[in-house]
């Protein structure tokens, strides 16, 4: 005997018809068929990305991130980048080493942990005292398709943006009126992410974030990116609205703890 999994299309006339992943329909006898059960569909490769790994390739937006292993903790540090990505201990996971909540008590002066939402290090560290670090929202790490991101904008004009390259790291401007930055990481096929898409108060709603975005969404289709991700406060509905509309879904969902006696600055 043998498994088949597909689609079924047909069912009757003494056949089964079932349409493989290849796409190719096979028939098969009802008289040969012995058990058959639904299964749900297979998720694609990128939401297969273990959240930790696709956290390590979100490190490519910060070319001076500075990374320090903890076992399987990964202490993070950037001489210029103020986001919390780039300043904190990310604990996905036991660490697997004696002394870790110490030994990033030792090394921020600002100790922050990211922990996955619901996760044992959530528990551990609150456990211990650890509260949200600004806020109580959650921050959703958030995956597409680059080339599902660029049909939702090809009726975008991003003709007034100006794209500056170096490496695996572009800067979208226009002007002084918005900017934005993505970084490209060969691994896993290619991941292109997205970080600061910003707008001037006094240039917003005339479309230059979505300019912003599909330029460099361009530029990351052109080094041969597959998945595009960016990362949004669970709480910013006009954000998770729009990021929805062009094919973006939550890849994972993690939160920012800090030590309850550490002093705390809004995003």
């Amino acid at each position: 005997m043998t498994d088949l999994l597909g689609t079924c299309e047909a069912w009757g006339d003494g056949v089964v018809v079932v349409r493989t992943e290849g796409g190719e329909p096979v028939v098969v006898p009802l008289a040969d068929v012995v058990s058959g059960k639904p299964v749900p569909p297979r998720a694609s490769v990128r939401d297969r990305v273990p959240a930790r790994t696709a956290q390590l390739r979100g490190a490519a937006l910060f070319p001076d991130l500075v990374t320090t292993p903890l076992g399987d903790w990964v202490l993070r540090d950037s001489p210029t980048a103020t986001a919390r990505r780039a300043t904190s201990v990310l604990a996905f996971g036991p660490s697997g080493v004696e002394g870790d909540v110490e030994a990033v008590l030792a090394h921020y002066a600002r100790p922050v942990a990211a922990v996955l939402t619901g996760s044992a290090e959530d528990d551990r560290f609150t456990g211990l005292g650890w509260g949200p670090e600004s806020r109580d929202a959650d921050t959703l790490f958030q995956v597409a398709g680059t080339a599902q991101v660029a049909r939702a904008l090809r009726a975008v004009d991003d003709g007034a943006v100006v794209v500056e390259a170096a490496g695996g790291l572009a800067t979208a401007r226009v002007g002084d009126a918005a900017s934005g930055v993505a970084a490209h990481c060969e691994d896993g096929g290619g991941w292109v992410g997205f970080r600061s898409i910003e707008v001037a108060p006094e240039h917003r709603r005339r479309g230059l974030g979505l300019a912003v975005m599909a330029a460099l969404v361009g530029w990351g289709a052109e080094q041969g990116a597959t998945t595009a991700y960016l990362q949004v406060v669970a709480d910013n509905e006009p954000a998770l609205a729009l990021y929805e509309r062009l094919g973006f879904r939550t890849h994972h969902r993690y939160r920012y703890l800090t030590p309850a006696a550490a002093p705390t600055t809004p995003r």
